[in-house]
């Protein structure tokens, strides 16, 4: 959408670019379309307009006004043939960077020999709401004649005839490029088109254009820091860092000794801090363009209202899930250093979408570590009442522990299990001796109660899966042969060890892969499709969206994640094609198109949704047992309603209204409904719409015996 409004690049420009590229002979006649396209994209990757000027006039006529001359006048140039008109007159610096920018992403494109590169590059849209992260609207228009007047910028107004929305914008792109730092990777914007008027009437007023939208796409490392440094206090920049930030803007000393000028914004929680943006803005153009806040429609965290904990208004989850990991990092310390176990542990693998940064609503902690009156409270809260006889929700979070292999295990897959059994009962008995952990063992887990969090630890023997597909023929022949009892316990001890491990490294890479896929998931359950699909399917759907985002950059924010998923799953073409998911980035060029082939020859034996990583080249382990067509065809169809809807909420400068109307399932097309009692579900306070009253779920009043687990998995 970049030749979209007043002064876009419009195909005008493009032809004369190549017309320019023609004259200099980067284009040759010989050449195929393809070529052409991409002389054209390497040319404007690698010049820059706004610094070196080009010119299709060939004179040397010295009384023609020179580039230089151009570039005092104009942020960006291109002269036409006669030396004296600007073709780019009307474009402004960011709009060509934003072409650049585009080019660049083609160009990578083009090099990646990827097998859909024309669909990408040519026919998937980019709108502004799902290209950038961030994205404000200035409304009413009329404000920009008052940051015209603040930023003195009279010379712009007579030029432009006293259009003060073009003579404003170069100075408030500059303005935020340079309040916004290393946070930003790209700010662009969009404008209206001018409307067409009748002759005999006055031409529409500026104020009556409609809006001026920015957009802001945001280097994920940069951007959750909550401090701008400053010079130090005796240089001669400190004035101008004191004069560009106004009263945001104090003396702070710091650990190495140094006095200097700082700025700190307010942000506790990860959600907090990824909207610093929205105060960086405020606040510069209240303060140098005097534009209010009320003025300014900032659209960045609006939906992470859907992915909060019912008890927690400011934090969208990261620093519970952070809390519970870390937990869990410890336990698996304390397994590696048990005593007295027969066989040492060979490995400690989290299997639980929390581990992943992926589940939902993450675990509160059962019983936070306070004084011992207040863990005998605590404790006795789990306990239901009589007259509301729900228990809290607490979920085991799976640990797999795998033991190392010898020959004094048995090689019957029934001695095998009983051998686990005894290795569950132990492990409970070690961790109580010799951490003083609350654990509770059965035949096929230990449960483990940890700093407030259970966890469910599964004994795992590496050569288990194997045995149970051995099969004996009546002459005593063994064959091997997939059963559903082997296939199982490998997806459960290899597979989804081996995931859980990948989207870990993947969200310390992107830290918004966590809030992308829990208001993935968040959707599809609200739309009562969860059932359909494994945690494990749509966790990876989401890691696609950031391992391979063309012709986008990966997301920064939850926000514009969630468009993208939505718009992956409505457009992808799950019967003719597998959804490769290339972790680590393991597989190569030539592996895919060997796995899309072998796709083409076995699709009937397939699920309907394939899914492909580098541990998982054929089977699609974790769509085997669903969705079915209809459940599969339903989500696409429902992500594809959805799409627009919420773009157009999102897009609108007036505010988004309810940004929950995505988020509710129709429950038209069902012939029977059945409704559940409040009193019998635990997560009741979890629902889209949170119910207006409610209680706390499994709450005593007076102490009890100290020595509760509490119920697990109850729903």
């Amino acid at each position: 959408e970049l030749d979209k409004g007043l002064g876009g690049f419009s195909g005008f420009l493009v032809s004369m670019l190549v017309a320019f590229l023609v004259s200099t002979r980067k284009i040759h006649t010989t050449m195929s379309g393809y070529q052409v396209l991409r002389s054209v994209l390497q040319f404007l990757a690698t010049t820059d307009l706004t610094v070196n000027g080009i010119s299709l006039c060939l004179s040397s006529d010295p009384s023609l006004p020179a580039l230089a001359d151009f570039h005092q006048a104009f942020p960006v140039v291109f002269l036409d043939s006669s030396g004296f008109l600007n073709l780019c007159a009307d474009v402004t610096a960011s709009t060509y960077h934003q072409v650049q920018h585009e080019a660049r992403l083609s160009m990578a494109l083009l090099d990646s020999r990827a097998d859909d590169g024309f669909q990408l590059l040519l026919m998937t849209p980019k709108p502004m709401i799902r290209a950038f992260d961030h994205v404000l609207h200035i409304h009413p228009l009329s404000r920009l004649q008052a940051a015209c007047h603040r930023l003195k910028l009279w010379p712009e107004l007579q030029d432009l005839g006293g259009d003060y929305v073009s003579a404003a914008l170069g100075s408030l792109t500059t303005l935020l490029e340079q309040g916004l730092g290393s946070r930003l990777h790209l700010l662009a914007h969009s404008r209206p088109p001018v409307s067409e008027w009748d002759l005999s009437q006055d031409p529409p007023k500026h104020r009556d254009s409609g809006t001026l939208t920015l957009g802001l796409l945001l280097r994920p490392e940069g951007l959750t820091s909550v401090l701008e440094l400053g010079p130090e206090a005796n240089q001669p920049e400190a004035s101008d860092f004191r004069q560009f930030w106004g009263s945001r803007s104090e003396l702070r000393r710091f650990q190495d000794g140094a006095i200097r000028e700082a700025v700190v914004w307010e942000a506790g929680s990860m959600a907090q801090k990824r909207l610093i943006p929205h105060q960086v803005v405020t606040h510069l153009l209240a303060l140098h363009a005097n534009i209010p806040e009320t003025c300014v429609h900032y659209v960045g965290g609006l939906l992470d209202t859907l992915i909060q904990s019912p008890k927690e208004t400011s934090s969208t989850g990261e620093e519970a899930l952070a809390a519970a990991v870390r937990c869990y990092d410890d336990l698996s310390r304390l397994l590696w250093g048990l005593e007295g176990l027969p066989l040492t542990v060979s490995a400690v693998q989290g299997a639980h979408p929390v581990l992943r940064y992926t589940e939902v609503f993450p675990p509160t902690p059962v019983r936070p570590a306070y004084s011992f009156y207040e863990q005998l409270r605590e404790r006795a809260s789990l306990l239901p009442r009589p007259d509301k006889p729900c228990p809290a929700y607490v979920e085991p979070m799976t640990v797999v522990c795998h033991l190392e292999g010898s020959g004094q295990w048995p090689q019957d897959a029934e001695a095998i299990r009983r051998v686990r059994a005894a290795f569950q009962l132990r492990l409970a008995e070690l961790l109580t001796q010799q951490h003083g952990l609350q654990c509770r063992a059965t035949a096929t887990h230990t449960d483990v109660l940890k700093d407030g969090f259970v966890f469910r630890v599964r004994v795992a023997y590496q050569r288990e899966p194997q045995i149970l597909r051995e099969m004996r023929s009546p002459e005593g022949m063994i064959s091997l042969r997939d059963t559903p009892a082997s296939l199982h316990l490998e997806r459960e001890t290899r597979h989804l060890p081996l995931l859980t491990s990948a989207l870990h490294g993947l969200q310390q890479q992107h830290p918004a892969f966590s809030g992308v896929a829990r208001l993935a998931k968040r959707w599809v359950r609200a739309q009562l499709l969860g059932a359909g699909f494994t945690d494990e399917s749509l966790d990876l759907v989401v890691a696609a969206l950031f391992l391979h985002p063309e012709p986008f950059t990966p997301p920064s924010s939850p926000q514009v994640g969630f468009l993208r998923f939505l718009f992956l799953v409505s457009t992808f073409d799950w019967k003719n094609n597998p959804l490769i998911v290339n972790l680590n980035n393991e597989l190569t060029v030539e592996e895919q198109g060997e796995i899309r082939s072998g796709f083409l020859a076995t699709r009937t034996q397939l699920p309907v949704m394939v899914i492909v990583t580098p541990q998982d080249r054929k089977n699609s382990v974790w769509t085997q047992d669903g969705p079915t067509p209809q459940i599969l065809q339903q989500l696409v169809v429902l992500a594809a309603e959805a799409l627009p809807v919420l773009e157009k909420q999102l897009m609108d400068p007036q505010g988004p209204g309810d940004i929950r109307t995505v988020f509710r399932p129709p429950l038209d097309l069902y012939d029977v409904l059945i409704r559940l009692s409040p009193r019998h579900i635990p997560r009741h306070r979890q629902a889209v719409d949170s119910p207006a009253a409610s209680f706390c779920r499994g709450l005593l009043s007076e102490p009890g015996p100290t020595s509760l687990m509490p119920v697990l998995g109850y729903d």
